[in-house]
């Protein structure tokens, strides 16, 4: 099986599908990402779940399973066999107990959100599903409540059966010297500046990507963060916000300009020298 990029007729946007051995979509996955794609879902956030829709798919093809009759159990052994490495996945070797574990609990989890996703969408639109991922649990003191609890109080509700437990992990903070040397091994000023937007105003990645020169003001020393659609397919993660920034960031900018960016016919940042 093989997860493809596809552009959406009409609208031109970028999205993902999962075709199978015969390299034609998988149908009830291609709607399913289909409606990803046309409720706003980023491309990446679709791209993630055609993988995880492929991982479903290989797993009850090799279990000779059909989507609408799997049950609970069978997503345990979806879950087992998602840690499995590739090898004994196909069932090609025999793997010990003792064999680390080839994805980490969050990825599965995240996996297993996509599974339960795939078939809410699938019941909505009137399938016959098994009922996957999901238990009758009675609300009691403290911790999530559903939409309207006060209205159903103790009845039962809907909500996962099957999570691992995973790990937080703290990020990591990058130290004075070692964002000194990503800066001193840039060789081009729009990089040295990328990465020191990045540290300076604590944007995500995308956020910078999309940014367009409207949105430095250079003399308030500060950059607008908004959320649009992008020719280059970046997106912010997050809704718009302002963010002050040093003035030793928006001098680098006018250095970028000056010396590189030049007679360049674009409004974006951050192009291709």
């Amino acid at each position: 099986m093989l997860v493809h990029p596809v552009t959406v007729p009409g609208s031109g946007t970028r999205s993902w599908t999962v075709l199978g051995d015969d390299d034609v979509p998988a149908g009830p996955v291609e709607r399913f990402l289909a409606y990803l794609s046309d409720i706003g879902r980023s491309p990446n956030t679709v791209k993630a779940y055609a993988h995880d829709m492929k991982d479903l798919w290989q797993f009850l093809g090799f279990r000779g399973l059909d989507w609408r009759e799997a049950r609970l159990e069978d997503i345990g052994e979806f879950v087992a066999w998602l840690q499995l490495p590739p090898a004994g996945r196909a069932g090609e070797v025999a793997v010990l107990p003792s064999a680390v574990a080839e994805v980490s609990a969050s990825t599965v989890n995240r996996k297993l959100a996509a599974v339960s996703a795939f078939h809410a969408h699938q019941a909505r639109n009137g399938a016959e599903v098994g009922d996957l991922l999901a238990a009758w649990k009675t609300g009691g003191r403290g911790g999530w409540k559903p939409f309207l609890h006060h209205v159903s109080k103790g009845k039962p509700y809907r909500g996962r059966a099957i999570a691992l437990k995973a790990s937080k992990k703290l990020p990591r903070i990058l130290s004075v010297a070692e964002m000194q040397a990503i800066l001193d091994a840039c060789t081009r000023l729009r990089d040295r500046f990328f990465f020191a937007l990045l540290h300076d105003s604590g944007c995500r990645a995308g956020e910078a990507l999309r940014l367009r020169h409207e949105d430095i003001a250079a003399a308030e020393r500060e950059i607008t963060i908004v959320a649009r659609e992008n020719a280059n397919g970046a997106r912010a993660k997050s809704g718009g916000r302002a963010v002050p920034v040093r003035p030793e960031l928006i001098r680098l900018y006018a250095d970028y300009l000056h010396e590189e960016y030049g007679g360049i016919d674009s409004d974006y940042v951050f192009v291709i020298l």
